[in-house]
């Protein structure tokens, strides 16, 4: 099993606008996510994304580039706890792709690779996707991506 992690693209402060959509800089960041992702392969894949609408933006660009779907799921807030998502993940029937916020994202990676969720092991930021594979016992973090790669 793959497990794709990303955390929202960047997005306007509160007092630009209360909803907090992602900024042109975070959408202009998340295409290009996207665009690498479809050249990497990566295809028909399901997106979930937390309740706020910046991940859902983030999760619909990107599964829009890659022909996946997106749809909301419960408890990937922000300070969300992480034991529904290890059993969740341990049923899953196939790869699956999670757009969340920090530090949950980071949390639930870290716990992944390590069996704690601190120290962090990864170092998210608004536009950034890692991709974990799940092995015999264990998960390996397979790559990272993000906008510091194309600036």
């Amino acid at each position: 099993m793959k497990l794709y992690i990303a955390q929202h693209g960047a997005a306007l402060s509160k007092e630009e606008d209360s909803s907090r959509p992602l900024s042109e800089r975070g959408r202009d960041d998340v295409r290009r996510l996207g665009r690498w992702l479809a050249h990497a392969g990566l295809g028909d894949i399901e997106f979930v994304h937390s309740g706020k609408l910046r991940a859902r933006e983030t999760a619909e660009l990107i599964a829009a580039a890659v022909g996946g779907t997106a749809g909301e799921a419960d408890g990937l807030g922000p300070n969300d706890d992480l034991a529904p998502w290890l059993t969740r993940l341990g049923d899953a029937p196939g790869d699956l792709a999670l757009v969340g916020h920090q530090p949950f994202v980071g949390r639930l990676a870290t716990r992944l690779l390590n069996g704690r969720e601190s120290p962090s092991v990864v170092a998210f930021e608004p536009g950034t996707m890692l991709c974990l594979e799940h092995g015999d016992e264990s998960w390996t973090l397979r790559w990272m991506v993000g906008p510091v790669l194309w600036g």
